[in-house]
């Protein structure tokens, strides 16, 4: 029995929320997602914690797990790309399956352009995903492309303008913001989201292996 398709119910469905630091009236960005933004003097303390933390730590784990990196290069898939990767989806909606295939019933349906997945099989037009809380299933390759997106994890994250800690603040991405990993340079990586670019902490975001190099 083909069981009906679901929306993908999680911390990154919410509302996009990206927090500007300085003066201003307060604006909403809008856009394919929604984007809030709220112009601040200072900034805010006692963020809201992201949810389903341990989530967030399990796909985490197996994408070290699934490839160290500094020991030996990810094995080629059938493309000759290695597995696994980083990739973000493509479309506004798209359909994770079963299996490789539209004979496959429909699991869920994700609703975020530019969410970084990770490809861990591939079968002819077909590829399999995990994504940020280690769920798996079968994507068609026309929903993916290999722009480098970033998902928020744990708490409220100040963008900053230098990749330095104590660099002025460019604005705040809440927990399940999705932007786009522009590069990286040590233990600073270089994010674009809600129309505004700066530096963040490698370990703040889902989207990159560790260790990984990224110019």
């Amino acid at each position: 029995m083909t069981r009906p398709a679901r929306t993908v119910r999680r911390p990154c469905a919410k509302i996009l929320g990206v927090k500007i630091l300085g003066a201003g009236p307060l604006r909403v960005i809008s856009g394919a997602v929604p984007a809030v933004v709220v112009a601040l003097v200072s900034l805010l303390t006692d963020p809201a914690a992201a949810q389903n933390p341990d989530q967030i730590q399990t796909a985490q784990a197996n994408s070290q797990n699934a490839a160290t990196a500094g020991q030996r290069p990810p094995p080629p898939g059938r493309t000759g790309l290695p597995l696994p990767r980083f990739v973000s989806l493509r479309a506004a909606e798209v359909n994770l399956r079963a299996g490789p295939g539209t004979r496959y019933p429909i699991d869920w349906v994700y609703r975020r352009s530019g969410m970084p997945v990770e490809i861990i099989d591939e079968f002819d037009t077909w590829r399999r995903i995990r994504d940020w809380q280690g769920t798996e299933g079968w994507i068609h390759q026309s929903m993916v492309q290999g722009r480098r997106g970033v998902l928020i994890t744990g708490q409220l994250r100040t963008l900053r303008r230098k990749p330095e800690a104590e660099a002025p603040g460019v604005a705040q991405l809440e927990a399940g913001v999705v932007g786009t990993l522009e590069g990286c340079r040590g233990e600073w990586c270089e994010v674009a989201a809600g129309g505004y670019s700066g530096w963040l902490p490698r370990n703040t975001f889902y989207g990159l292996y560790p260790g990984e190099e990224m110019k």
